[in-house]
């Protein structure tokens, strides 16, 4: 869906870009993580032409972006930035419809559509639809401007930090819901972050860059159990593992004692349940349908869950 060959940004003698090369496929959500000004949104600006590139080639759907208008390129691409970048004159609902108004949609869809994307974004269109920005909070905020970016209905999103302002709290429900809808949806995204625990979160792949160059991609098991150097290796600060388990449901490893449909697990990760064995001083962890020990936490570490291929 997205190709990136040899791509090369300079501003002057600054190297911001330097000569990577990547493809991310349909339906994948690719995390680009690296520090502060290692080029990761310098990318994404790249990809939807908001800066030219100074050499190298980029794809989207096949075709290469110098073939294609900037504005047409923009209108069918979702994009979603940190400071939400939500018109504060304009009601909720003329934010989310702002691309399909620009598409000339009919005025019955889009109003369908806006209605659609805020449940989707677990906000009420009664509730919420007149509201102006500056009557939103952060998270609220934050998923009219997902609501916003998927509205037009795009294949591809680019997400620049979009969940860097919210609280802890309100962010971490915002990744989870967008990773569901993410694959209800079979977006393919390109996901940018400082964030470790939100990469390893969310990601299919991760791609590592620092100083304008890419150090590493794999999955998110890859990256942390195989670092190709002390970079990759540091960056993680020893708690990837760790990490790596918040991505697992504790249901999908239990070992069954009954034949019932699963209950009282719910929502439980398996760094849930590793948190409940060690504070509770215990062997293993009894459920109505099931039980777990650290073994199957062990079992979790060591399976190849990689659906993707460097």
């Amino acid at each position: 869906m997205i190709s990136l060959k040899d791509v090369t940004k300079k501003y002057d003698d600054f190297t911001a870009v330097d000569s990577i090369s990547m493809n991310i496929k349909k339906g994948e959500l690719m995390v680009i993580l690296g520090p502060s000004g290692c080029g990761k949104s310098t990318t994404l600006r790249l990809i939807n032409k908001m800066v030219p590139l100074t050499k190298g080639t980029i794809k989207v759907r096949g075709r290469n972006i110098d073939d294609i208008d900037d504005v047409d390129l923009r209108k069918s691409i979702g994009y979603v930035i940190q400071s939400i970048g939500l018109f504060p004159h304009m009601s909720v609902a003329r934010n989310i419809g702002t691309v399909p108004n620009l598409l000339n949609w009919e005025k019955e869809i889009i109003e369908n559509k806006i209605d659609e994307m805020l449940r989707l974004v677990g906000l009420s269109p009664e509730k919420y639809k007149d509201k102006k920005p500056s009557q939103l909070s952060g998270g609220e905020a934050q998923r009219v401007g997902v609501a916003r970016a998927l509205a037009s209905d795009p294949d591809i999103v680019l997400m620049d930090e979009p969940f860097g302002a919210v609280d802890p709290i309100n962010r971490l429900r915002l990744q989870r819901e967008f990773r569901q809808i993410q694959k209800s949806l079979n977006k393919t995204v390109l996901f940018v972050t400082h964030d470790v625990d939100e990469a390893l979160l969310i990601a299919d792949r991760i791609c590592i860059m620092d100083h304008g160059k890419i150090i590493q991609i794999g999955s998110p098991e890859e990256i942390v159990l195989k670092p190709e150097n002390d970079f990759v290796r540091k960056f993680f600060k020893g708690e990837g593992v760790l990490n790596l388990l918040s991505r697992e449901k504790a249901i999908d490893y239990l070992v069954l004692e009954k034949n019932l449909e699963y209950e009282g697990v719910g929502d439980l990760n398996l760094r849930e349940a590793l948190s409940q064995l060690l504070s509770q001083g215990t062997e293993r962890l009894v459920f109505s349908e099931g039980f777990l020990t650290i073994n199957e936490i062990i079992i979790a570490l060591r399976s190849d869950k990689s659906d993707y291929t460097k």
